[in-house]
């Protein structure tokens, strides 16, 4: 299938926004798992926990504020990658910020924020609420609101992972990304619908916090129960109006959810095996491809690994021995 225009222009604003960024950003490296394989199975990790912030939304953060004139304020909300990546960001570009967080955002990522200097908001115990609370601020205030997701120059940001994969895997037959607004499945799915459309893009939801692959099975936005989740990173609300709803639906092939057990076996087998540490969201993305091992025998697989800002106190038990 042909990819729609919507698609074709969301791919080549990550080629534009590349060229724009690469100054700052360094490709993070494809790694091969450790993992022994059965055949000509092949599975490597893009590893965005190795990107500057820790997550990466430090592309985005850096699309959107590249694009605007220093003299506007900014403000934003987020679980926290997402504000680190921006107060990362803005002290490249000069730009003044505020981020409203949840009072539930990791204590990590929280310090990490404040030791940049911008202001942090601490608002509710819920992501999408913070977001409103956020939005309106941006309102009173006269400051333009910088979405982690609904914004096509951050999307564009996040789409440039999937152009260093292109560059770094001769050979890529499916992908699992970790699902939250979705402007991370969103920028990579539409860079591959348009120069690679033979890749199955597999987007990756929590149980516990699943809105927007709720919304694009039901067709229309749609309103979730959400529980607490080790993919922190992935849970909240979505933007009534988000344009990760149609593009999401356009560019996802296949969508699974994952209990809180399986981030778990993912956390652990990531650590113990791969040898590294990360976030729940990242986690998450790798519980997928072993849920869906009847689809990616013999198949190049890769997992997006995307951020590595874990709360210590919380990852420690969950990591506990090798399995």
């Amino acid at each position: 299938m042909t990819a729609s225009p919507a698609v074709l222009e969301q791919a080549a604003l990550s080629v534009a926004v590349h060229r724009r960024i690469k100054r700052w950003l360094a490709p993070t490296p494809c790694i091969a798992s450790r993992q022994p394989l059965v055949g000509d199975t092949e599975l490597f990790y893009k590893a965005e926990n190795l990107q500057q912030t820790g997550s990466f939304k430090f592309r985005g953060a850096l699309a959107k504020l590249t694009s605007l004139s220093t003299d506007i304020p900014a403000i934003t909300a987020s679980s926290g990658n997402h504000g680190l990546a921006l107060a990362t960001a803005a002290k490249i570009t000069g730009h003044e910020l505020t981020v409203v967080l949840p009072k539930t955002v990791a204590l990590e990522k929280l310090s990490k924020i404040k030791a940049l200097g911008v202001e942090a908001i601490l608002h509710s115990n819920d992501s999408g609420l913070a977001e409103q609370h956020a939005q309106a601020l941006a309102k009173e205030q006269g400051k333009i609101y910088v979405s982690p997701y609904n914004d096509p120059q951050v999307i564009a940001g996040q789409g440039t992972i999937a152009l260093e994969l292109l560059e770094q895997l001769p050979r890529l037959d499916v992908v699992y990304v970790s699902i939250g607004g979705g402007g991370l499945i969103s920028g990579i799915g539409s860079v591959l619908k348009a120069f690679s459309p033979q890749t199955r893009v597999v987007g990756v939801s929590a149980k516990n916090s699943a809105a927007l692959a709720a919304s694009i099975r039901a067709g229309q936005m749609v309103d979730v129960e959400h529980s607490d989740t080790l993919a922190d990173g992935c849970a909240g609300s979505v933007d009534g109006d988000s344009m990760t709803l149609p593009l999401g639906s356009e560019v996802i092939d296949a969508l699974i959810d994952c209990s809180e057990e399986q981030i778990e076996e993912g956390l652990r087998h990531i650590a113990w095996t791969e040898k590294m540490l990360v976030e729940g969201s990242a986690g998450l993305a790798l519980a997928a491809w072993f849920a869906d091992a009847t689809q990616h025998t013999g198949k190049v697989s890769a997992v997006v690994l995307c951020g590595a800002n874990f709360d210590r106190e919380r990852l420690q038990p969950v990591i506990g021995s090798p399995s």
